[in-house]
């Protein structure tokens, strides 16, 4: 008597002999040596005549039954839209290299994730990407937390997320992390449970340089790690819209003693200490000491075994030979056409793309201020009267919770006002509207996604940063590239109507800053195509997952 195992090799057998031989049907004499039990078990399930076409799936479901399985990565984004989404894109590009990922979420933003893309195209969670698997831990926070204030949402995570990370991890056998850098606590999971961290930099190299070169600063006498210092002369240079950053920037000037611009190669754009990315996190002088005081602890970086930067090359040599490992730059990370909603808070306004079909080439100014950027109702008319006085066709990202002070009411009025001539979305596909032929500029908060987004996409900039590293990424651009133009505020810190028009005119004007944004763009092409430095660095990071 055969054994099942036995008969199933005996029937293969015959069929490789009747394919080689050329046939299209196949006759069952392997099972007549076979007992009539397991026979019959076979002969349930096939027809007495087997198309070719069914032999091909039924073997190709063999040889993937006995494929050996795909190596598994968490993914681990900080819970903030600008981080999680390039963490998507790269996820994206690791299921195409053969990996199943767990990309781990926040449950307050889980559940805004799988929102947005039921809200957009009727998507759902199934639909992310074949490979990719969402999971969600609770993020410490209570219902009615303020997830804005992210000094606050920081410190919650470790002390949430380490326990079910760990368990997650061993339940599924996980051997590598890739964690975003404002993550780096992850690092503890080496010791207690062995896996292999990759940390991820959602910013600029030139950022996470300067945040290694803070004890230096420190040391200077430049940067004061108490926050208590309250300098209060300093010039009038920054751009923010909103009091928040005139409130916090100048009492306590961010731990800034003297506000001198820092350098750190010819190469790398200057910054004023004032503008340092740190000096505008945290929502209190308590907040912002944490802050500095968290900067200034040496991280066990040497625990990583790498870091991945969304930059390239070409760009930021210099600040990524500062890095304390060596890194790999596979940037700029962009999303394809075909890629879901998934990674997005709030559902993409596809009508945008309707709508700029129907718009002249190069005439459109897109305008798009992030996930954390809030106007007042001062400076949201003066921008509002700014955009109308430019006598273009402007599409405008007005998200939730853009705006203080400003009723539902006042958005209609203006979208009443300026008819077809200009569209006001929720959420845009930002990626699909910068490569849109229609679109001749960016006013832009500079955050590392869309400064990238920007480059790939060859478009001109005009400058309106917020808090953070957007200072920096505006050097970049105005001062290192020469690919756009700072936006400035009057005295009073209020960016004038008049300001936007005149910029406008004066960026579009400027064939300089076009020849030298479609340079850029073209250079930022081939680092990512085949045999490109992004490519080969991407590649050495999927080799390195590899290694379980």
């Amino acid at each position: 008597m055969w054994s099942l195992d036995e008969v199933a090799a005996a029937y293969t057998n015959e069929l490789y002999l009747c394919i080689s031989a050329g046939a299209t049907s196949f006759p069952h004499q392997a099972l007549s040596s076979a007992g009539a039990t397991q026979g019959l078990r076979l002969r349930a399930a096939v027809d007495t005549t087997t198309s070719a076409d069914t032999v091909a799936t039924t073997t190709a479901s063999m040889a993937a039954a006995a494929a050996p399985p795909r190596p598994r990565v968490m993914v681990l984004p900080f819970p903030a839209q600008g981080h999680v989404m390039p963490l998507m894109e790269l996820s994206r590009r690791l299921v195409g290299h053969g990996f199943e990922v767990d990309f781990v979420n926040t449950e307050y933003n889980q559940a805004r994730v799988l929102a947005a893309m039921e809200d957009t195209e009727g998507e759902t969670g199934a639909a992310v990407h074949a490979g990719i698997h969402l999971v969600s831990l609770p993020d410490g926070m209570g219902a009615d937390c303020d997830r804005t204030d992210i000094v606050k949402l920081g410190q919650s995570l470790p002390v949430a997320m380490l326990g079910g990370l760990e368990e997650l991890i061993r339940a599924r056998n996980t051997r590598w992390v890739v964690a975003d850098v404002s993550m780096s606590w992850v690092l503890d999971l080496v010791a207690t449970v062995g896996v292999r961290v990759a940390l991820f930099l959602t910013y600029s190299a030139a950022v996470f340089a300067l945040r290694a070169h803070v004890p230096k600063l420190i040391e200077d006498g430049i940067i004061d790690e108490s926050g208590k210092s309250r300098q209060q002369d300093f010039p009038v240079s920054w751009t923010s819209p909103h009091q928040f950053i005139l409130d916090m920037l100048f009492p306590y000037a961010g731990n800034v003693k003297r506000n001198e611009r820092i350098q750190m190669s010819p190469k790398m754009p200057a910054i004023a200490a004032a503008e340092l990315p740190w000096t505008g996190v945290g929502k209190s002088p308590e907040a912002r000491r944490a802050v500095m005081q968290s900067m200034s602890k040496n991280t066990p970086y040497t625990l990583a075994d790498t870091l991945v930067c969304n930059t390239f090359q070409e760009i930021e040599s210099e600040a990524l030979a500062l890095l304390p490992k060596e890194p790999l730059a596979i940037g700029p990370l962009v999303a394809s056409k075909s890629s879901t909603s998934a990674g997005h808070f709030w559902p993409q306004d596809l009508t945008s793309l309707s709508w700029l079909d129907a718009q002249a080439p190069s005439s459109v100014v897109y305008l798009a201020f992030g996930s954390f950027t809030v106007f007042d109702a001062t400076r949201l008319q003066e921008l509002a009267d700014g955009l109308v006085l430019t006598g273009r066709p402007f599409l405008w990202v007005f998200r939730p919770n853009f705006a203080n002070g400003v009723d539902e009411g006042w958005l209609e009025e203006f979208r009443c006002r300026v008819g077809d001539k200009g569209l006001v979305v929720g959420w845009a596909p930002q990626q699909r509207v910068l490569s849109h032929p229609s679109v001749a500029c960016f006013i832009s908060h500079c955050g590392w996604n869309s400064t990238m987004e920007g480059v790939r996409h060859g478009v001109p900039f005009l400058c309106w940063p917020y808090f953070a590293d957007q200072f920096l990424n505006q050097s970049y651009i105005c001062d290192m590239w020469g690919t756009g133009l700072r936006i400035c505020a009057d005295e009073q810190g209020i960016v004038t109507k008049e300001e936007i028009r005149n910029k406008v005119a004066r960026l579009l004007g400027d064939e300089g800053i076009k020849a030298r944004a479609l340079s850029l763009k073209s250079r930022a092409c081939a680092s990512i195509a085949d045999g490109g430095p992004s490519h080969q660095d991407l590649l050495e990071f999927v080799n390195l997952l590899r290694e379980q």
